[in-house]
């Protein structure tokens, strides 16, 4: 096989790449080079908890940063985004979240044939492993195992019985038929073990003889010759290598990679590119825009006596035995996701699903991602399909300097309006009778505050992003749209986007499952196409 061409080329090696690497080079006829800007893997993140010790790891983490903003108090919030294979599923908190069926029948409304509800959900089964639900709607056998936390206890109890009071119901499936309710986390965790998809999908293809793995690989820029890409040029140990694609160029590189890759080769918004000097190639105002996240604030509270969280089951001697119940039956706090427990609701009567979610972490965290001295809880709320938009662009030509971040949170009045409907149905729940024999002082915001306006201002100096950037390179066929509902980029041949960065608007809830839906769809396109081309010829 010649080194300088393939048929496909996969820039990013994520949650999206990584499954398109597995399926395009699944039959052996294509040959496909993954290119991977990060290292190939990282020893804690096989270790769900791992998270906290990846989160801000220069070693496995690109290390963004916002761009301060009236929303955010003017300060810089952290961005993390995974550096490995697996991209941020290598990192994140394993939290799965299909969403629910009106995002996807919304993106099919906006004019993105075969991206509804009906058009996914067999995407959604065919690519996991899970035992609970219902057949209509669970995937059995797929390759990403999704399983639900070992974990209970007395503060659960508690939490549960509080949620019924307050008139939220359990669901045992908010990724079933309906997504309303409280429930345990699902989670790309089994048997202790992270599920990513570098786990699920890169390794099992590993061996093939027609897939190339690059990592250390920083894609600097396109190829293009006239209106179409013709591969890409990328640095890899000291060394600039160019290698063509005989096919397609796909680009997964994610919400903050991918449009900043495309502006570096000279696609996006002709006035900002010319200003940095970058030669523009294709004009395409859409590039960057639309920017979307999950803003949320981390609502504290004590407990009224020790034991109950993992502030104290978890230092220590405490601690010794967490691993010990790890090594032994994976199990205890080793093993969990980000937020074993989660809820999601409707901020007013009359709404046709929920626009909040909710979740629950069993303890306190300091300085970002260490264990508490004090034992608490923290719940976290944000409004699920967030109408607050921002940007992300280039600042250099330099590859390796960081695009400027610009969220623009809390800039939508919807947005302002629910998120305070929902630190008032946290409220609630956590002041329920159920929970009083659990109920320590509220840390933060604190009891004290109560109106509209200082709640605003505190969630403007306090919340943090839950890690969701998406739509940075939307599909449509809008003016502002980058790619079409093939994710092919408007007015350019032999280039696709596959990544979050397509999705026109925010998912309801954590953004990683879709993302892999994401993955899955676009690979059955790309071999859609490459069937009725090899018809054609014959």
């Amino acid at each position: 096989m010649s080194t300088d061409s393939y048929d496909y080329i996969i820039v990013g090696a994520g949650s999206a790449g990584s499954v398109l690497a597995n399926r395009l080079s699944a039959d052996g006829r294509f040959s496909v080079l993954v290119l991977e800007a990060g290292r190939a893997s990282h020893p804690w993140s096989r270790i769900p908890v791992g998270f906290a010790k990846l989160i801000e790891n220069p070693a496995a983490n690109w290390l963004y940063s916002s761009e301060p903003d009236e929303g955010s108090g003017q300060r810089r919030i952290p961005i993390p985004r995974g550096k490995l294979l697996g991209g941020s599923s290598s990192i994140n908190g394993m939290v799965f979240v299909r969403g629910q069926a009106q995002d996807f029948d919304h993106w099919a409304q906006l004019g993105n044939r075969g991206w509804s509800y009906q058009d996914v959900l067999p995407l959604f089964r065919k690519m996991e492993s899970y035992s609970g639900g219902d057949d209509e709607f669970r995937g059995r056998d797929g390759p990403l195992k999704v399983s639900d936390p070992k974990e209970g206890g007395p503060i659960y109890d508690a939490m549960f019985a509080a949620a019924a009071e307050v008139g939220i119901n359990r669901n045992p499936d908010y990724n079933g038929a309906v997504q309303d309710g409280v429930g345990m986390t699902q989670a790309t965790i089994r048997n202790g073990r992270r599920m990513s998809t570098a786990y699920c999908y890169l390794d099992p293809a590993r061996e093939r003889r027609n897939l190339t793995i690059v990592t250390d690989a920083l894609t600097e820029k396109l190829l293009l010759e006239g209106t179409r890409c013709v591969g890409v040029r990328y640095r890899t140990g000291g060394r600039t290598e160019e290698v063509r694609a005989t096919r397609e160029v796909i680009v997964s590189a994610g919400a903050i990679n991918s449009p900043q890759l495309l502006e570096l080769s000279g696609i996006g918004q002709p006035e900002l590119l010319q200003e940095l000097g970058i030669e523009l190639h294709h004009a395409l105002p859409g590039v960057g825009e639309n920017l979307r996240d999950h803003y949320a604030p981390r609502m504290k509270w004590g407990v009224a006596k020790p034991g109950l969280t993992y502030n104290d089951k978890a230092r220590g001697l405490g601690l010794v035995w967490q691993a010990l119940r790890y090594a032994v039956a994976r199990e205890g706090f080793l093993s969990l996701p980000a937020a074993p427990l989660r809820a999601y609701v409707r901020s007013r009567e009359g709404l046709e699903s929920a626009d909040l979610g909710i979740s629950f972490n069993p303890f306190l965290v300091a300085d970002g991602v260490k264990l508490d001295k004090q034992s608490g809880f923290t719940m976290v709320v944000h409004v699920l399909r967030s109408d607050s938009t921002g940007s992300i662009h280039v600042t250099s030509p330099d590859p390796s300097k960081p695009p400027a971040i610009n969220f623009n949170f809390l800039s939508d009045d919807d947005d302002r309006t629910k998120l305070l409907a929902g630190m008032r149905i946290v409220r609630n729940w956590i002041n329920a009778p159920a929970m009083a024999a659990m109920r320590g002082p509220e840390i933060a915001p604190g009891e004290a505050m109560q109106g509209d306006a200082e709640l605003l201002e505190w969630v403007k100096h306090n919340a943090e992003t839950t890690y969701h950037p998406v739509g940075t390179c939307k599909m449509g066929s809008d003016p502002m749209a980058v790619v079409d509902d093939q994710l092919k980029v408007h007015g350019l041949q032999g280039l696709r986007v596959a990544d979050a960065s397509i999705m026109p608007t925010l998912t309801s809830g954590n953004t990683n499952a879709p993302s892999i839906m994401i993955g899955e769809k676009a690979a059955a396109m790309v071999l859609r196409d490459a069937d009725a081309s090899a018809a054609k010829a014959a």
